[in-house]
């Protein structure tokens, strides 16, 4: 259990009996009845412990309890982000669900949530949550997780989550995070679902950047590469965006490789 001894008698009382109830999320009610404290009383007391950053208050009458960790207690953030979403259209996504799969050997401070609905962060979570805002027709590849040992949530499942990075990889560390990642998982990555993931997002650059990944991680197969070939058309487009590398190298992707192969090929195979 959590050790309260610094923070209150009163305080510690809540949290113990919230956490032992499995309440990481809980309402004013819960309060009240744990405390036999008045509606007053209770509201009084949750807003000093927001603001002593124990709790955080997620909608009108709802709040969490603040992990004191990263690694230890993130399934209460992904908790958490699917609280104060105000759509069922929503998923942990990209870093997170990096993280979630495995495929990151790095803490992910932040959570990142797709919705298609513009989002408002509650002022305690500013620093820990990343809205990114995603068209309709692109909401799938999504499945409810356990996050925690009660609690599931919606996370991106491991080749959406590819096809997210590839799409957007400022939002995951950045491209060879993303190849890194691929990498740790090829084993687990069904690679005929992947293909139809990348034809459903239909966007070259995606399937650009995914061929040339695999390539480089001699993963998937002939049949696969050859149809990501299709998609190399028209302008060139950087490997990574967020990459301010000044490399200018073009590949028969039609990619400026503005990493380096060599760069990923030493990350993935160190």
């Amino acid at each position: 259990m959590n050790n309260f001894k610094t923070i209150g008698r009163v305080s510690a009382k809540l949290l113990a009996e919230l956490l032992e109830k499995q309440k990481e999320v809980f309402v004013i009610k819960d309060a009240e009845e744990i405390l036999e404290k008045t509606n007053m009383e209770a509201r009084d007391l949750l807003r000093r412990m927001a603001n002593r950053g124990l709790i955080a208050r997620l909608k009108a009458g709802k709040f969490l309890i603040i992990p004191q960790g990263v690694t230890k207690t993130i399934g209460n953030w992904y908790v958490a982000g699917s609280e104060i979403v105000n759509t069922d259209d929503y998923y942990i996504g990209f870093y997170s669900a990096m993280q979630y799969w495995g495929m990151t050997t790095q803490p992910v401070i932040k959570i990142y949530i797709a919705t298609i609905r513009r989002q408002i962060v509650p002022k305690e979570m500013k620093n820990r949550v990343v809205f990114v805002l995603i068209k309709k027709s692109r909401y799938w590849g999504v499945n409810n997780e356990w996050v925690t040992n009660h609690k599931k949530a919606k996370i991106s499942d491991i080749e959406r989550t590819i096809i997210d990075g590839l799409a957007h990889p400022g939002y995951c560390g950045g491209i060879t995070e993303v190849a890194k990642g691929m990498w740790i998982v090829k084993d687990k990555i069904d690679y005929g679902k992947l293909k139809d993931y990348a034809a459903g997002y239909n966007k070259n650059v995606v399937c650009k950047r995914l061929g040339y990944i695999l390539e480089i991680l001699k993963a998937g197969d002939e049949g696969l590469i050859e149809y990501l070939r299709t998609y190399v058309k028209g302008r060139y487009d950087k490997f990574d965006p967020a990459n301010k590398g000044k490399r200018t190298e073009k590949n028969r992707w039609k990619l400026i490789d503005n990493v380096g192969r060599k760069q990923i090929e030493g990350v993935i195979w160190s």
